[in-house]
Parts: C-alpha cells; sequence; structure tokens
C-alpha cells in the first residue's frame, strides 16, 4: 500500500479524533477507535480509551479559542503519529482494514472540515414518538386514534 495513502488514512484519524471530542458522537467515536487500536486486546483497548479520554479532557479544559485551536492541532498530530504507528506494524490484511476503518471513522465523524452525519443522541422519550433524521425529508405524524 502506498505511503501516502497511509499517511492519509492517519492523519484523517487524528483529525477526527479531535472534532469529534465533546460532541454529540464523541462515546460512539472514542469505543470505535479504542476497538480499533486495541486489535482485540482488552487491555490495549482501554489504554486507548483513557489516551482519548485525556485528548477530550485537554479540550475541554481549553480556556479560550486560540488555545483551544492549539490544543485540537497538537493532538491531532498525536492521534495521527498512533496510527501512523499502528498501521506499520500490521500485517498487509489487517493493515487494508485498519486503513478502511480510519477512512470510516473520518467520514462519519466529520473528519478534514466535512459536517458530521446526523446524530440522535441523548433523547427520552416517554410516549409515542417520532424521529427522522437526514436532509430534504418530509415528515407528517399523527398520534391517537383520530390519526
Amino acid at each position: 500500500m502506498l505511503a501516502e495513502v497511509l499517511s492519509a488514512a492517519a492523519a484523517a484519524g487524528g483529525t477526527a479524533v479531535v472534532e469529534s471530542a465533546g460532541s454529540d458522537v464523541w462515546a460512539w467515536f472514542k469505543t470505535r477507535g479504542a476497538r480499533l487500536i486495541g486489535r482485540g486486546d482488552v487491555e490495549r483497548e482501554s489504554e486507548a480509551l483513557d489516551r482519548l479520554e485525556r485528548t477530550a479532557a485537554a479540550l475541554a479544559a481549553a480556556s479560550d479559542e486560540e488555545e483551544r485551536e492549539r490544543v485540537r492541532a497538537a493532538h491531532a498530530r498525536l492521534w495521527q503519529g498512533e496510527f501512523a504507528s499502528l498501521l506499520e506494524i500490521l500485517g498487509q490484511e489487517e493493515r487494508d482494514r485498519a486503513v478502511a476503518e480510519l477512512n470510516a471513522l473520518a467520514r462519519e465523524f466529520g473528519s478534514a472540515g466535512e459536517k458530521a452525519g446526523p446524530v440522535v443522541s441523548g433523547n427520552t422519550f416517554l410516549g409515542p414518538a417520532n424521529v427522522q433524521i437526514g436532509d430534504n425529508n418530509r415528515q407528517r405524524n399523527f398520534f391517537g386514534s383520530a390519526g
């Protein structure tokens, strides 16, 4: 696989970490990211979760926009390095899967300035409910016997 492809996947993964940290999608992202890094090893996955949480905490602790951008850039580089190191040690088949997963994470969680996809998170429905996400949709709901 070309070095450029590996570098791009690692960079996209690093950017996805800092773009998703602290957002509504963070819980899902960090789970998938840690699973990717852990590669089936529970201890390695737990360590990755801890490091991901430290990144989120560092971003949350930034006092102003200038510091937040500096912290984002530093952590994006750290995670790019983490993902690049991971890709280097994997065999070809595992590397191909990891690259595909990093690219999927980047697409799903808004890498490279893209807007993250629609998310429904933290909702509580105590009665009839209908949820629709996406663009250019139309929805008409009728609840009760007169519907």
